[in-house]
């Protein structure tokens, strides 16, 4: 089950079908929309910057290694088919009455490119990509006065932040949390209860994971 949330509550609950014929998933003018379910994102889309980004400021990849530390592996297979198998359980968030500078410091703090968006009552309305704030046209320019760039600083998260944005519920089957990031160039959904309260979060990484972890054949079976 996906919902999409944004700054006027819930605007869809249903299964994927139907949430790939909701228009207007856009964002504020801030900040790229998001691609409509279905359609393919651009070369330039925030999942590619914010695949470039976290692979930048990762420690050094040693591919060999890591494969063959999966190859010596003797994990246990099991199946996994629901986004509460895969899903992070920590709760980082931010409140809607944050600003930008508050919002970078936290995702900064935390090391991590996202960071779903909530009113005074918990419930999702947006997501903080790291990768929107790092984009030029999103910046003031280098030689503006440096009261604009206080200013920018100071606007709130809401500005600058991703809405309405999709949602998953922690039943729902995995393979279509792919299919939704794969259409969408988002790198991750906030998964949310039956009211909208933020209650982990599945990422890509999660996903890749999940089939280092438990080979395919249980994963996708």
């Amino acid at each position: 089950m996906f919902s999409v949330y944004g700054l006027m509550g819930r605007l869809f609950n249903g299964p994927l079908d139907q949430m790939q014929q909701v228009g207007g998933i856009n964002t504020l003018t801030r900040s790229r929309a998001v691609a409509r379910i279905g359609q393919d994102p651009t070369s330039s889309d925030t999942g590619d910057d914010v695949r470039r980004s976290t692979l930048s400021e990762g420690a050094p990849h040693k591919p060999i290694a890591a494969y063959a530390q999966v190859q010596g592996s003797d994990t246990q297979r099991r199946p996994l088919n629901r986004v509460l198998d895969v899903m992070s359980r920590k709760l980082l968030t931010l409140t809607l009455s944050a600003t930008v500078l508050e919002g970078w410091q936290f995702l900064s703090d935390h090391a991590i490119g996202q960071a779903p968006v909530v009113d005074d009552q918990g419930t999702l309305v947006g997501m903080l990509l790291r990768a929107d704030l790092l984009r030029a046209e999103h910046l003031p320019a280098p030689n503006v006065h440096p009261l604009a760039w206080r200013a920018w600083l100071s606007q709130p998260v809401a500005d600058a932040m991703w809405t309405p944005v999709p949602s998953v519920q922690p039943d729902t089957d995995i393979r279509h949390v792919a299919r939704v990031l794969l259409d969408s160039g988002l790198p991750g959904l906030p998964v949310v209860d039956a009211n909208g309260r933020v209650a982990g979060f599945v990422s890509r990484s999660d996903l890749l994971r999940a089939i280092v972890n438990d080979p395919p054949l249980d994963l996708w079976s």
